[in-house]
């Protein structure tokens, strides 16, 4: 199976905010979609899903032009959608039994979803009793419950904490490794590079980056070098003239322009014999390159 997205563009009120921008889904992963607000991020995902028609271009998948009715999908909107007053099982049916589910499946799935994510004590409030990061990982489950093809999350960890950040990206990894494509949207760069081996940067409903993660790193000079040492060692780093980024406990990253830089600190450090538990380049994170890219 696959997704693709062909030469798709859409106009409002005479501006282009998603302007001829393509990207293809292979094989079960995650696919990181990325851009600064207003970059045409939300409006593609709504082109996809069939919620909004396309102006031009085409958008199949297996083959087969996208709607309702052709692509058993999930989403998981940025703008948060609960009913406060409702009770949280009643709204879980609600949603299941509108993508076809009978209500004994339903039933079934609920109990399984609330169980993963740890929220069965809820089942049974209004959903105005909860906090905001469980409310978040109850529209999870909408946008799941059905056992979807293809899963849409757009800003999926806002709101959540440490540790039920940890449960949804458990919960992501198991969903790639049943068979789903998952197209994410999230501001959070870490995040990305942990999940996703393919990327599209939009600026101003323009492609300015594509394809895979680690290649389009390749391309790229090494501009860090990670360094932990038993002292401290600012002397020999402003002696070379180099930066500080940040440094805790003698846990360094620093800025360097070559390799031959980190290689020259180091050599000094070994020489003069200062104790280097650990020592690593590094090339330009997601984040450096999403701000080189939109500014």
């Amino acid at each position: 199976m696959s997704f693709v997205l062909k030469n798709v563009s859409k106009t409002y009120s005479g501006k282009k905010v998603v302007d001829n921008i393509s990207l293809t889904l292979e094989k079960p992963g995650v696919y990181g979609l990325l851009g600064t607000n207003g970059a045409g991020k939300t409006t593609t995902i709504r082109m996809l899903l069939g919620i909004i028609k396309k102006d031009s271009g085409e958008i199949t998948w297996n083959g087969k032009k996208v709607d309702r009715k052709s692509v058993n999908f999930g989403y998981l909107p940025e703008e948060r959608g609960v009913y406060p007053k409702t009770k949280i099982f009643d709204q879980l049916m609600y949603f299941a039994e509108l993508k076809g589910m009978n209500k004994q499946e339903a039933e079934k799935e609920i109990n399984k979803w609330a169980k993963t994510l740890k929220v069965e004590e809820y089942l049974q409030l209004p959903a105005e009793k909860l906090s905001k990061g469980n409310q978040q990982k109850i529209q999870f489950m909408t946008a799941v419950i059905h056992n979807p093809e293809l899963v849409v999350l757009d800003e999926p960890f806002s709101g959540l904490d440490p540790v039920n950040t940890e449960i949804l990206k458990n919960i992501i990894i198991d969903l790639v490794k049943n068979g789903k494509y998952v197209i994410m949207s999230a501001h959070q760069m870490p995040t990305i590079e942990e999940f996703c081996s393919d990327i599209l940067i939009l600026n101003k409903g323009k492609t300015v980056l594509q394809g895979n993660l680690k290649q389009i790193k390749e391309t790229y000079p090494a501009n860090r070098v990670k360094i932990n040492t038993n002292k401290n060692i600012d002397g020999y780093i402003n002696e070379l003239s180099l930066e500080i980024e940040n440094n805790n406990d003698n846990n360094y990253i620093i800025k360097i322009n070559n390799e031959e830089q980190a290689h020259e600190l180091l050599n000094k450090l070994v020489v003069d014999g200062v104790l280097v538990n650990s020592f690593e380049i590094m090339k330009p994170t997601l984040n450096d390159i999403f701000i080189e890219k939109v500014g």
